[in-house]
C-alpha cells in the first residue's frame, strides 16, 4: 500500500459502509495501490468496492489485480464486465484470457465486439512465450507521405484508445518502414512531410520470437515500444516497456527458481498450494539425492584409506564445500551473461581461458592458505597439509571449469542453462572433489 494513504481508514470505511466517503479517497489514489487494497478484501467486499470505480479505472485496476480476477468476472452483469473490458487494453484482455476456465473465457469473448474476438483470436494462436503473445495491436501509425499537421490530426483521433501515442510507426501498404516520436513532431513544421523526419533504422523482432530476445533488445537499446513484424515486414503489434518489465521479473524468477532446484511456477507465492509447492520442489531433491549416494559410494570405497588416516576425515566437507561453491560462482556468472547476451556457445574457448586464469590465481591463494591453516590451526603433519592444499588446488580449477561450460552446452543442446547452477553442479563437483582427493593422497601418503 503507498505510504500516502492509510489501509487501516480504508477497512474502516469499507465495514462502515461509508462508501461516499471512500470513493473519495479511491478517486485519489493510484491504479496500482487501490488494485492491494482490494486485494486485502474478502471477495463480497471487493466486489462492493470495485462496483464504486468509475469504468476507465475500473479497468485500469482489474489489470493490476493479483487475486480474484475469476470472482469478479463472475460476480459482474454483461453490462459491467463489458464496460471493464472495453477499457481494457488488448494484450491485458489477452493475458486475462490466457489464465482463465473455458466458461470464463467464453463469457469474455461473449461481451466483445466482433473487431476485439479477432484480434484476440489472432494473439492467443501465437506461442505462449513468443512475441506475439505479447504483443498489442492498438498503436499509433502514420503515413510517410502524411505531414505533420495531418499526423497530429489523426494522433488526436485514434490516439484515446492506443496504447501509447508517444512512438508513432510509419508504415506503407502495413509495411513498416520508420518510426517518429511525438517529440520530434512537436519540434517539426506542420508542413513537414513524415517521411523526410522518421528514423528509418527501427528495431523490430518477429511474431515468433522468444520473450526473452524481447527482454534483451528493450534492455540493449533503451527502447520504451518494440514493433513485432511478421516475415515480410508487415507490422503486426507493438510491445511496450511495461510488458517488457513483466517478462525480466518472470524471466529472473523462473531462473532463480531452476538454479535453486525448483520447477518454475507463474504464481505468486500465497497462491500456490502446499501439495503444488510440493509437486514443484520434489522433483529436483529426489534427482539431486539419488546423484548425492556417489559420493557416499566413493567414501565407501576408500574405507580403508580413511580408517589409516582418519585426519583425512576432517578436511572432506570443506573440500566439498569450496568446490561446490567454486563451480557456484563460474556457472552464475555465465548464465547471467548468457542471459543478456553477453556470451554465445561459440565464444566457449574464450570463457574457458578466462576461467582457467582465474581458477588458478583463486586455486592457488586459496591452497596457500589450507595449507597454513592445517599446519598451525589443525596441527597436522607437513604430508597432509599438502594434500589438502593439492586437492584444494585441483577442485577449484576442475568446479570452475565444468560451472562455465555446463551451462554452455545446456544451451546448446536446447536446455534452460539455469537449470545447471548451483545444486547440480555441486553435487557432480563433491564427486570429483573425493576422487582427486583420495588420488592425491594415495600418491602423497601411499595409502
Amino acid at each position: 500500500m503507498h505510504e500516502n494513504y492509510d489501509l487501516g481508514l480504508l477497512m474502516e470505511l469499507v465495514r462502515e459502509r461509508r462508501f461516499r466517503q471512500l470513493r473519495e479517497l479511491l478517486d485519489e489514489m493510484n491504479e496500482v495501490d487501490v488494485a492491494e487494497f482490494l486485494d486485502e478484501l474478502d471477495i463480497e467486499q471487493e466486489i462492493l468496492v470495485f462496483r464504486l470505480l468509475p469504468k476507465d479505472t475500473a479497468a485500469e485496476v482489474f489489470a493490476y489485480l493479483e487475486e480474484d480476477q475469476e470472482k469478479l468476472i463472475g460476480a459482474l452483469s454483461d453490462k459491467e464486465l463489458r464496460e471493464v473490458l472495453d477499457e481494457l487494453y488488448l494484450d491485458d484482455t489477452v493475458d486475462l484470457i490466457e489464465d482463465m476456465p473455458a466458461n470464463l473465457v467464453s463469457r469474455i469473448l461473449r461481451n466483445t465486439d466482433a473487431s476485439t474476438r479477432s484480434q484476440i483470436n489472432q494473439l492467443l494462436n501465437y506461442p505462449k512465450d513468443s512475441a506475439g503473445s505479447l504483443m498489442t495491436t492498438e498503436f499509433v501509425y502514420l503515413h510517410p507521405n502524411n505531414t505533420v499537421e495531418e499526423s497530429f490530426a489523426r494522433i488526436r483521433k485514434v490516439g484515446l484508445d492506443k496504447e501509447t501515442v508517444y512512438t508513432c510507426y510509419v508504415t506503407a501498404n502495413r509495411v513498416l518502414r520508420g518510426v517518429v516520436t511525438v517529440k520530434r513532431l512537436l519540434m517539426s513544421s506542420y508542413e513537414t512531410r513524415i517521411g523526410d523526419i522518421m528514423e528509418t533504422n527501427v528495431v523490430s523482432i518477429g511474431t515468433h520470437e522468444d520473450k526473452e530476445d524481447v527482454a534483451q533488445l528493450f534492455s540493449k537499446y533503451d527502447l520504451t515500444a518494440l514493433p513485432v513484424v511478421d516475415g515480410d515486414d508487415r507490422l503486426l503489434g507493438i510491445i511496450t516497456v511495461d510488458d517488457a518489465m513483466d517478462v525480466m521479473e518472470e524471466e529472473a524468477t523462473e531462473d532463480i527458481e531452476k538454479m535453486a532446484a525448483i520447477l518454475p511456477t507463474d504464481k505468486p507465492y500465497f497462491q500456490t498450494g502446499v501439495i503444488e509447492t510440493w509437486k514443484h520442489r520434489i522433483p529436483w531433491l529426489l534427482l539431486l539425492m539419488i546423484s548425492a549416494t556417489f559420493t557416499g559410494t566413493i567414501l565407501g570405497f576408500f574405507e580403508e584409506a580413511l580408517a589409516s588416516n582418519a585426519a583425512l576425515t576432517l578436511f572432506i566437507p570443506m573440500l566439498m564445500d569450496t568446490g561446490g561453491n567454486s563451480g557456484g560462482q563460474a556457472s552464475v556468472t555465465i548464465i547471467r551473461a548468457m542471459s543478456l547476451g553477453d556470451v554465445e556457445f561459440a565464444d566457449w574457448l574464450r570463457v574457458i581461458w578466462k576461467e582457467l586464469r582465474v581458477s588458478f590465481l583463486c586455486a592457488a591463494t586459496l591452497s596457500v592458505v589450507v595449507f597454513g591453516k592445517v599446519m598451525v590451526v589443525d596441527r597436522k603433519s607437513a604430508s597432509v597439509a599438502l594434500v589438502v592444499a593439492a586437492t584444494i588446488f585441483f577442485t577449484i580449477v576442475i568446479a570452475k571449469l565444468i560451472g562455465c561450460t555446463l551451462p554452455m552446452l545446456a544451451k546448446k543442446l536446447g536446455f534452460d542453462p539455469a537449470v545447471m547452477a548451483s545444486p547440480f553442479i555441486t553435487t557432480v563437483v563433491d564427486a570429483l572433489s573425493l576422487l582427486v582427493y583420495f588420488a592425491v593422497a594415495t600418491q602423497i601418503l601411499g595409502l
